[in-house]
């Protein structure tokens, strides 16, 4: 199967008693398109790179280096029979739920293009925070969902435009380094290997880094 868009995912606002914002974009449900354009900054930005997306936590979500969400439904797929329930396209806050790509192999620096207008570049794994853990409902939700470590990847708009399902995918650009998603992903979760790995690749921008580097630097 060649890769493309299956499902095209925004959310509402709802409340959400998971964290101190008290509303959500969690809920993720497909449309038949969404015009894709790169949010600005976190705080004071638009948000979601998706127009009509609604991100409640801005503090933590959104912004051109989180502008987009995509995961394979293959990992749903994988995450289904895990949990022995139905996960429809968005369960996760996908926006871009994608069908016959590995996102879980791309590296932070890969250049996509969907459609005919839009170009994304992959800038890292998904985090687990409180609201994925409570929407999901499983007891240790964020343990098991990190041990697992196939977090798909955030996107930046390097070229906006209309996205539709259907779609095809294509990587037109490979980062310069080795350093996968699910590596980055332990680096930020605190491995100190993968700490050093990421930063060595250098391609965080120095905020992330110095982020980066103060979690595992030693106190005193």
């Amino acid at each position: 199967m060649s890769a493309r868009i299956r499902s095209v995912n925004a959310g509402d606002p709802e409340p959400n008693r998971a964290n101190r914002v008290r509303v959500t974009g969690f809920g993720k449900r497909p449309v038949d398109h969404a015009e894709l354009r790169p949010p600005g900054p976190k705080r004071g930005g638009l948000g979601s790179g998706l127009v009509g997306d609604f991100i409640g936590n801005t503090g933590h979500h959104g912004g051109d280096r989180q502008a987009v969400y995509a995961f394979a439904r293959e990992e749903l797929d994988a995450w289904e029979r895990r949990l022995d329930r139905a996960l429809p396209d968005g369960a996760f806050a996908e926006n871009l739920t994608t069908e016959g790509l590995d996102v879980d192999a791309a590296r932070p620096g890969d250049q996509w293009a969907v459609g005919d207008q839009v170009m994304l570049e992959v800038t890292g794994p998904r985090i687990p925070c409180r609201t994925f853990s409570h929407r999901m409902g499983v007891r240790g939700w964020m343990r098991t969902f990190s041990e697992v470590g196939r977090t798909g990847a955030y996107l930046a708009v390097v070229a906006g435009g209309t996205v539709r399902p259907a779609d095809a995918i294509r990587v037109v650009a490979e980062a310069s380094h080795d350093v996968g998603l699910p590596e980055t992903f332990r680096a930020f979760m605190g491995d100190p290997a993968a700490v050093r790995r990421v930063l060595e690749a250098g391609f965080l921008p120095p905020d992330e880094a110095e982020w980066l580097h103060r979690r595992v630097a030693p106190s005193g």
